[in-house]
């Protein structure tokens, strides 16, 4: 239980570090650059807070680098609960950094793209368009990313079969990976009612992940009842 309680504290403190530059890159510096249906506006936000910009491509990735962290500690953590279940949870936790370390080779490539680094031989207007085209790929990007938010599912069912973390946590990390899952669909197929859909869909996996992190950081694991 010593071992136990060391390694859930462990990957709850990775999950607060990796908070800090989540929010940063993917909340953040979006709204202080991105103006929706705003093309020129945007491009002239990435130049004229480049480096703003290009901090957010670097927090992402730091962000990443740490789930890989995060979710080695959890597999040691659950891999006495279910061996297939922790395996399909690592799995599944890789495939989503991997994507999340492609996307950010599109942000990059709108800000080379708008500095007229590549594409020299295209006038201002056809670089404009292929930047915000990259942009636009990236917000997909993001949209296949969140829909991988499915390794909550495994991450969930192992909680709640652990018996030394209290059941409702799985639960309400179900219902989280359910929350990622929504809405990323609803970006790729109903990309006008996203912001609707996000308003009422992010607490659910807000709230799964908050009071996972919590707990694991603050009391680690509990003795199984008998």
């Amino acid at each position: 239980m010593t071992s136990l309680k060391k390694t859930a504290r462990l990957a709850g403190l990775l999950y607060l570090i990796l908070d800090i530059p989540g929010f940063y890159s993917i909340k953040y510096v979006p709204s202080r650059i991105i103006v929706a249906g705003e093309p020129v506006v945007t491009a002239h936000n990435i130049l004229a807070h480049e480096f703003l910009f290009r901090t957010g491509i670097v927090s992402f990735m730091i962000c990443n680098i740490l789930w890989i962290y995060l979710v080695m500690a959890l597999y040691r953590l659950f891999k006495q609960v279910n061996e297939h279940q922790a395996r399909l949870l690592v799995a599944l936790m890789i495939g989503t950094v991997s994507i999340g370390f492609v996307i950010e080779l599109f942000n990059i490539s709108s800000l080379l793209i708008l500095k007229g680094e590549v594409m020299k031989a295209t006038d201002p207007g056809q670089r404009l368009d292929m930047a915000m085209l990259c942009l636009e790929i990236h917000r997909y990007g993001m949209a296949i990313f969140e829909i991988l938010g499915i390794w909550f599912l495994p991450f969930g069912l192992l909680v709640y079969r652990s018996g030394f973390i209290p059941r409702i946590f799985g639960v309400l990390l179900i219902i989280g990976g359910i929350g990622y899952m929504t809405e990323g669909l609803a970006y790729l197929l109903f990309p006008g009612y996203h912001p609707a859909v996000l308003r009422y869909i992010g607490i659910t996996y807000g709230v799964g992940e908050l009071s996972i992190m919590l707990w694991l950081l603050i009391k680690g694991v509990r003795e199984p009842k008998q």
